[in-house]
């Protein structure tokens, strides 16, 4: 048998080891951005420098706004939606008046919709680009 003195210090120093053990596992977790721990993987950018209208904007336009003659707002589908988006005129009046950039946006306002319509919202790097386009005047590019 271990004298007194013996126990009690064994026990001391269980004791130790297993607040050491708690103390390394609590702090052994952590949480962390995915684009922190693995930069390589994310390696995709969204270029908002020289934007144009024909170059980028269009064709989000054309892809989420209208396809011809199935669409919202294609020269079919104006006649519901009231607006033709196939033309640089036709997407002017939703510009200028800001419901474009609130559809698209999905800005809670009274009387406006989240657009595209019955879709998910546009990926961010489209909305910037479209956001970008109309903060430097919007040109016909």
């Amino acid at each position: 048998m271990l004298p007194m003195n013996s126990k009690k210090a064994y026990k001391n120093l269980t004791l130790v080891i297993l607040i050491i053990c708690l103390l390394a596992c609590a702090t052994g977790c952590y949480n962390n951005s995915y684009n922190k721990l693995y930069p390589a993987a994310n390696t995709s950018t969204c270029d908002t420098a020289n934007i144009s209208y024909s170059k980028d904007i269009a064709p989000i336009i054309a892809s989420n706004c209208f396809n011809p003659g199935n669409g919202c707002h294609d020269a079919a589908g104006s006649s519901t939606s009231l607006f033709n988006y196939e033309t640089y005129a036709g997407i002017l009046p939703n510009i200028q008046s800001g419901d474009l950039i609130n559809d698209i946006n999905w800005t809670p306002l009274r009387g406006k919709n989240d657009m595209p319509k019955n879709a998910n919202k546009l990926q961010q790097c489209d909305i910037n680009k479209i956001t970008r386009w109309i903060n430097e005047g919007y040109p016909d590019n």
